[in-house]
């Protein structure tokens, strides 16, 4: 996020990447893509991420107005979390990138590997 003494973004990538920055929020925001999901819903489709770490992310989403909460006000507590317009618009710009990855993940996992496996020879 920017701060206070930060006027204005150098570029358009600047500012995209000041809202989806991070590990996690591009996750969140394609399992939201398809619907509304509650809290416990999204903790199990985003594989890895704390309960505190998807608590945090997801109030960042909510207060740059991608992803909005519903409180149901019942006992036990529901909560579902759904994409915004604005946010709809951040996934339809996601999509080329998502193709990419899926075009190209076997490479990445290669390069990964090797990558990973020439830091334990350095470290070893």
């Amino acid at each position: 996020m920017k701060n206070e003494a930060d006027e204005t973004y150098t570029c358009g990538l600047d500012a995209a990447l000041d809202i989806i920055g991070g590990k996690w929020k591009v996750l969140i925001l394609w399992h939201l893509h398809s619907g509304p999901h509650r809290f416990g819903e999204l903790k199990r489709l985003v594989e890895g991420i704390s309960e505190k770490m998807l608590i945090q992310q997801l109030k960042e989403m909510e207060s740059h107005g991608i992803v909005s909460r519903k409180d149901f006000k019942e006992v036990p507590p529901r909560v579902e979390y759904a994409v915004t317009d604005f946010g709809v618009s951040l996934t339809e710009a996601l999509r080329p990138l998502c193709a990419w990855g899926e075009e190209h993940m076997q490479r990445i996992e290669q390069c990964s590997h090797k990558c990973e496996a020439e830091k334990q020879r350095a470290a070893g």
